[in-house]
């Protein structure tokens, strides 16, 4: 099993990087051991690998997705894998970055609020590989590679499901007012990019549709505050709730089952978390992207400094719709399928976020 190392062991993880060999600490597992597939590979291949979160685990949704890729490369590559998560803690964040470079070859980083810390220690460790998830970052050195995901394609569709849903009073509970929602876990650009792009979805469907938003003011853990923002929007005559809040959203899902009403999860599928109640979930697949970096840094074509999109043609963002117990009428879910080839063969060109408010 991987090793999710707690914040105050970062100082031994360091230490043992140095030395080469440490014994486990109590509570800790054995570190994934290299397999011989990996050590036939020859001598320049990369066999330690951190996944350095500036959350925590947990979420059910984006960091979770990235800890699933980073599970992949331990089980097919048999590289050892150690997790830091920072705990949105920000006294943490650069000795986490210093165990990091201590420990590992490969470093999957996530530093939101971090980036320069991260372009510091980058420029200071030209030999390792930082692959910097969902935001792009450039260091001096021009050794960070970026995932930038394209979050507006597939936000534009749940935009889609929200504003057809609204206006389907077909469907139990849908009332006749064309209202939807959507709560943020902050007002940074990423989310602004969801928001701004499910808005515009919305509205290719009626141009009439009021979307009423909540941020959480950066409160990414606290699914207490994302459900009294959902309730909220719910009592605002909401019909269906977008989270795009990580481990908070969950909060959003609860109240939509509370409410009898309708929400939309984000980076993984979590339409079965509440059963009748998560009609579709905007995919940002993370895990999928840190294995298919890592595939080139293992095969050797691998290029530092990179920018890597991510979009529905690349499988890295979606919209599902299957669930346990399915929500959406056919054709909701047809004309999602429709957009989608529409956007993947390019004749629809979805909006990308232009900075622009978007929280009024």
């Amino acid at each position: 099993m991987n090793k999710v190392i707690p914040i105050l062991l970062l100082v031994s993880l360091l230490a043992a990087a140095l030395t080469g060999c440490t014994a486990p600490q109590a509570g800790q597992s054995q570190p994934n051991q290299p397999a011989t597939a990996a050590d036939s590979a020859g001598p320049t291949t990369p066999q330690r690998v951190v996944y350095l979160i500036n959350g925590a685990l947990g979420d059910n949704a984006f960091y979770d997705s990235g800890q699933a890729g980073i599970d992949a490369l331990a089980e097919q590559y048999g590289v050892e894998t150690r997790t830091i998560e920072a705990n949105f803690d920000a006294g943490k964040y650069e000795p986490s970055l210093q165990a990091a470079v201590g420990y590992a070859d490969v470093i999957f980083v996530i530093s939101y609020g971090f980036e320069d810390q991260l372009k510091e220690i980058a420029d200071k460790n030209p030999d390792k590989v930082f692959v910097n998830i969902d935001t792009v970052v450039e260091n001096s050195a021009g050794t960070i590679t970026s995932v930038d995901f394209i979050e507006e394609e597939s936000a534009y569709l749940a935009g889609v499901v929200a504003g057809m849903l609204t206006t389907d009073t077909s469907v139990p509970n849908i009332n006749a007012e064309k209202i939807i929602g959507v709560v943020g876990g902050d007002v940074d650009p990423v989310v602004s990019a969801f928001v701004y792009a499910y808005e515009q979805g919305a509205h290719s469907v009626d141009p009439e549709i009021v979307v009423e938003k909540k941020s959480l003011g950066g409160a990414w853990d606290d699914a207490a505050k994302g459900k009294q923002a959902a309730l909220q929007l719910y009592d605002q005559n909401a019909d269906v709730v977008f989270q795009v809040a990580a481990a908070a959203g969950i909060g959003v899902l609860q109240a939509a089952t509370e409410r009898d009403l309708y929400a939309i999860g984000v980076d993984t599928n979590q339409n079965d978390l509440e059963p009748g109640h998560v009609v579709a979930s905007d995919i940002k697949d993370i895990g999928k992207a840190i294995q298919d970096v890592y595939a080139t840094v293992a095969d050797g074509s691998y290029t530092p400094g990179a920018v890597l999109e991510y979009g529905l043609a690349s499988g890295g963002v979606d919209v599902v719709t299957d669930a346990q117990t399915p929500v959406l009428p056919d054709a909701i879910v047809q004309r999602v399928n429709e957009l989608r080839q529409q956007i993947i063969d390019g004749a629809l060109q979805v909006e990308l976020y232009d900075g622009s408010e978007v929280w009024q």
